[in-house]
């Protein structure tokens, strides 16, 4: 049914998609399909990495630690902006044409008051996106 599952990535936030990347991978292993991490990164890099390159490094030691606790193929692809926080939404629509994906399993917080003002990443591609979007809550 699917074939290659893209799961957007911000290793700042790695805690919150534990439970995203083991639904993406779960899917993959079922299917066996491609699995590949996605990130947008760029401007300050403080929380995560001091560069560009460095980031799409650790992202892609994050895909091998993924692929070698499930036992599936994981790549990743990390795009350079100069502000991520303003492109992350064009990037993740344009990864989904770049690797021909056809599921997007992505994190997502719990929906608060906040969303009244400003759309959530997830919600955002779900609405944008030609393809499904798996939106992954963490929590109960």
């Amino acid at each position: 049914m699917y074939s290659h599952i893209m799961v957007p990535v911000d290793l700042a936030e790695k805690v919150g998609l534990q439970k995203a990347v083991q639904v993406a991978a779960d899917l993959a292993l079922h299917y066996g399909a491609r699995m590949t991490l996605v990130s947008v990164s760029g401007g300050l890099q403080g929380k995560v990495s001091h560069s560009h390159a460095e980031y799409g490094r650790r992202l892609a030691l994050y895909a091998d630690e993924i692929a070698a606790e499930h036992g599936i193929h994981v790549d990743s692809l990390n795009y350079g902006v100069p502000d991520p926080s303003v492109e992350v939404d064009q990037k993740l629509i344009q990864a989904i044409d770049d690797l021909a994906a056809d599921l997007v399993v992505m994190a997502s917080h719990q929906p608060g008051w906040v969303e009244y003002f400003i759309n959530s990443h997830g919600g955002r591609l779900a609405s944008h996106a030609k393809i499904s979007v798996f939106v992954v809550r963490e929590g109960a």
